[in-house]
């Protein structure tokens, strides 16, 4: 092995040359400068440094063995030059965001004082750095659907029952055959390490001592092997896929988690470009300003106005980069099906047409939603889809089955889903800000908060169990201010 001095890898800081260091071990990245789904700039920022502390957070441990030939694997950083980067590291001066997490930290009230998905989101809101929030946060363009599909649950009222014996009362359902302690799933998302350093694992831990299912994103920040070994004896883990616009890169990673036990695949299909969310590609700006303090902007000349180049995508971009912009029911499902025997859920379906071709294709369920109103902005909130599915097509439950996500704030919303037939529900966001407040017993937290929530509701509408919840026990309710 190749032993490496700060000097000699320094040497290699251009686009001609560009070596980075990633937890004391040297690589040569100079090929992958354009193909970076990133782009090439973000790399070039660590040309011939560490860039240790930037890679970690968004990239898994495994990705530089993926996706770099093994001759890019230059080496070690000598005994010296570790211990330089070791003494950086302890001596560097924290920024402004660091200082303002680590004083937020402090402050967090008692897990116990946590009542409400609303009020983790408010302790993760000051917790997690600037980058982290503007990631998990953003929505797209104006955020109307990301705002609507929360305020469309209020168009639904229940019927409720009285009289009822509801002293025992089981809010578990199975999703896909696999048993689910209450009827949510943890959503697939991104990029967890961002708010933790343990990342999904506190999802996977988490889901485990509550008995519900944890869906692993093709994004996440730490491997699928990583994640699995992390889970418990028999835990079910699904995966969600987005799927490499070449066949051989998406057949290799659907047979490595099928080898590695898990139990379904979710294909993502409304996410084929990233979503117009400013938030997220502002951030690295205003990370700049608040660092330097700076306030206001001015030029000399209007020419100082003008900067070449576009502002990207932000990190969601990156993610989606290589993704296939040509799936077709005709072509992808049955290509898909050929390559593995894991039950196949459709995710991202936004249109009852949409429902039904996913019903004939043959495919074991479909998960309705706009990608947290991420995506198409002024895309229908799913609940409505719902309705609208359970009103024009009631024989597609029996074909497959439905869950929904995006906008769920609430047990009562879980239920007002159930009610029209949804299996059950997925949250992303929520799940990400408790890991981040709090860790694992962030996510058994509101996870015991929806399961209180539930049990309310469903006593309180006459239902004993999740079977007993139909349609007739909501209303779709327009008052004469409504706009739906």
């Amino acid at each position: 092995m190749a032993y490496w001095t700060l000097a000699q890898v320094g040497k290699h800081n251009s686009t001609e040359s560009c070596w980075v260091i990633i937890r004391n071990q040297v690589y040569d990245v100079t090929d992958f400068l354009n193909e970076h789904p990133g782009g090439a700039s973000i790399i070039l920022k660590y040309a011939g440094r560490d860039a240790t502390r930037a890679y970690e957070p968004i990239h898994p441990p495994d990705a530089l063995d993926k996706h770099l030939p093994v001759s890019k694997h230059l080496g070690s950083l000598d005994s010296d030059a570790a211990n330089l980067v070791a003494q950086a590291q302890k001596s560097r001066k924290k920024t402004k965001d660091e200082l303002r997490v680590e004083h937020a930290l402090k402050q967090r009230p008692l897990l116990s004082r946590i009542l409400s998905l609303a009020d983790m989101e408010a302790v993760a809101r000051q917790v997690l750095s600037h980058k982290a929030l503007a990631y998990y946060s953003s929505s797209s363009d104006d955020q109307i659907t990301y705002q609507e599909n929360a305020r469309a649950f209020t168009r639904f009222f229940f019927h409720a029952r009285v009289m009822k014996p509801v002293s025992r009362c089981d809010p578990s359902t199975t999703i896909l055959g696999y048993r689910s302690s209450i009827p949510v799933f943890i959503s697939g998302a991104a990029l967890a390490k961002l708010g933790h350093p343990q990342g999904e694992a506190n999802l996977t831990k988490g889901a485990a001592q509550t008995s519900i299912i944890q869906m692993v994103s093709s994004n996440a920040s730490l491997s699928y092997e990583e994640i699995m070994a992390t889970a418990a004896p028999r835990q079910p883990l699904f995966f969600q896929l987005y799927k490499n616009s070449k066949d051989e890169v998406a057949e290799q990673r659907v047979r490595e988690v099928e080898t590695l036990g898990y139990k379904s695949i979710w294909l993502t299909v409304d996410a084929l470009v990233a979503g117009n969310r400013e938030k997220d590609i502002r951030s690295p700006w205003v990370l700049d300003d608040m660092e330097s303090g700076k306030t206001e902007f001015h030029v000399d000349t209007p020419e100082g106005l003008v900067e070449g180049g576009d502002a990207g995508f932000g990190t969601a971009g990156a993610l989606v980069a290589n993704d296939d912009r040509d799936m077709t029911w005709e072509r992808t499902i049955p290509w898909l099906r050929r390559i593995t025997k894991l039950p196949i859920v459709v995710k991202g379906i936004q249109t009852v047409e949409d429902v039904v071709l996913a019903a004939e294709a043959g495919v074991e369920g479909i998960l309705i939603s706009n990608h947290g109103g991420r995506q198409l902005d002024y895309s229908f909130p799913p609940i409505e889809v719902l309705h609208r599915l359970r009103q024009q097509r009631p024989d597609v439950f029996d074909k497959l089955e439905v869950y929904i996500d995006g906008g769920i704030e609430r047990g009562t919303d879980v239920v007002k889903a159930l009610c029209l037939g949804a299996k059950a529900v997925g949250l992303g966001r929520p799940f990400l800000y408790a890991q981040s407040a709090y860790g694992v017993p962030g996510v058994v937290k509101i996870i015991q908060i929806l399961e209180r929530e539930i049990l309310t509701a469903m006593r309180l509408l006459g239902a004993t169990s999740v079977q007993d919840l139909k349609p007739e026990m909501v209303q779709r309710y327009l008052s004469s201010k409504a706009l739906w």
